[in-house]
């Protein structure tokens, strides 16, 4: 689908797209995402249509400051719309999502370097690879002298700038650092095969020395932490842990919803005998499990988003979300695989919409970000337990 067949009818005065994700073009993005699937995935990489249908959405402008044109958007805004585009496309819900979280952090830059980004409008797509911090950077005249590879840079393909990463190796203690730098700036080697989230074009980029000014760079704790000035949206002052989770399960939930109405086709239609497997006991057994834990997981997860917009920060509500990303994704990893298991061999196809959902939702779960173990110990620790000590 091309760029141009996008139609921007949720548009400002000047033809840019409305501020907050609008439904409406929130579904006509996951429809692209949809049609353009299998290309996507044939490419290792989103679609110009997909891309430009997310962008009219406005995902890249959701958490960009509306100082320079953004929506200082809610987190639960954004998992609701990249839950319904998780449905057309996870690779496409993934990278969505992602350019939207990397403007928060992008926004805790320094002025000038913030105008550097979004001086000349905020739909500016952000890639980013920060975690864990790799290359090396040292005091010069100027800023930083930055260089090194670093992997995982989701949507690096279509990105306008990327946030990197790496230790202040001149420094006590080499804490890391955040820096911003053109996506013209490095080299993005084709790295990224996985069975799943095939198209995130999550590849591998190398930066040879290039000096960083100090408006385009941050302390990487400072950007995880959150800024806690007063007057800010709550956007900027939640720490990353608090909302970044949820973020990361919204495309797998939306890849389950799209596994399970597959699945339910493939129960519903008669075999030639006239025998249907929605009929059997054992298939109506699984319908029920997996149905049930997809929908406590929408609950669970929006309840997580209401939290990180609203509710106090403190330790527990931390650790309560990440606690719950972690079963979240865990229970839709079950579910979908429970029914990749008792679908038939046609609906198993390597080809087909059940395999490709089954491989991106088990992927995203696969994700460090969302282990349980870590997720257990903090939410151990948060009620006053020492986590794994005591067991």
């Amino acid at each position: 689908m091309s760029e141009t067949a996008v139609r921007r009818a949720d548009t400002d005065p000047r033809g840019r797209p409305a501020a907050g994700l609008s439904p409406e073009a929130t579904r006509r993005a996951a429809d692209t995402a949809l049609q353009d699937a299998r290309d996507a995935r044939a490419h290792r990489r989103l679609t110009g249509g997909t891309v430009a249908a997310l962008e009219a959405a406005g995902f890249a402008r959701h958490f960009v400051p509306q100082r320079w044109g953004g929506s200082e958007g809610t987190f639960s805004e954004v998992f609701r719309a990249a839950v319904t585009v998780g449905e057309g496309c996870a690779s496409a819900a993934w990278c969505a999502v992602l350019w939207a979280a990397h403007a928060r952090f992008a926004a805790l830059l320094p002025e000038q370097g913030q105008k550097e980004i979004w001086g000349a409008g905020p739909d500016v797509r952000i890639a980013a690879a920060i975690v864990p911090p790799a290359g090396s950077s040292v005091r010069v005249t100027g800023g930083r002298l930055l260089h090194g590879e670093w992997s995982l840079a989701s949507g690096i393909d279509h990105a306008d700038w990327v946030l990197l990463a790496a230790p202040e190796t001149d420094a006590p203690g080499r804490p890391a650092r955040v820096f911003a730098v053109p996506k013209s700036a490095v080299r993005v080697h084709d790295t990224w095969n996985s069975t799943g989230l095939r198209a995130t074009g999550s590849n591998t980029v190398s930066l040879a020395e290039t000096v960083v000014p100090d408006s385009r760079s941050a302390p990487l704790a400072a950007l995880l932490n959150g800024d806690g000035q007063e007057g800010l949206a709550r956007c900027y002052s939640a720490p990353a842990h608090l909302a970044g989770g949820l973020m990361f399960c919204a495309p797998a939930l939306g890849a389950a919803r799209r596994a399970l109405a597959t699945w339910n086709e493939w129960a519903r239609t008669a075999a030639p005998g006239g025998a249907r497997p929605l009929d059997r006991p054992s298939v109506q057994e699984r319908l029920v499990r997996s149905a049930a834990e997809i929908e406590a997981v929408e609950l669970m997860l929006c309840e997580a988003a209401r939290r990180a917009d609203g509710d106090p920060v403190t330790a527990e509500a931390v650790a309560r979300n990440q606690r719950d990303a972690a079963v979240a994704v865990d229970w839709l990893a079950a579910a979908v695989d429970r029914l990749f298991r008792t679908g038939g061999a046609h609906v198993r196809d390597a080809d087909g919409d059940l395999h490709r959902h089954w491989a991106d939702v088990l992927t995203v779960a696969s994700h460090g970000a969302l282990r349980l173990e870590p997720a257990a110990e903090a939410y151990a620790r948060s009620l006053g337990g020492s986590g794994a000590d005591d067991a």
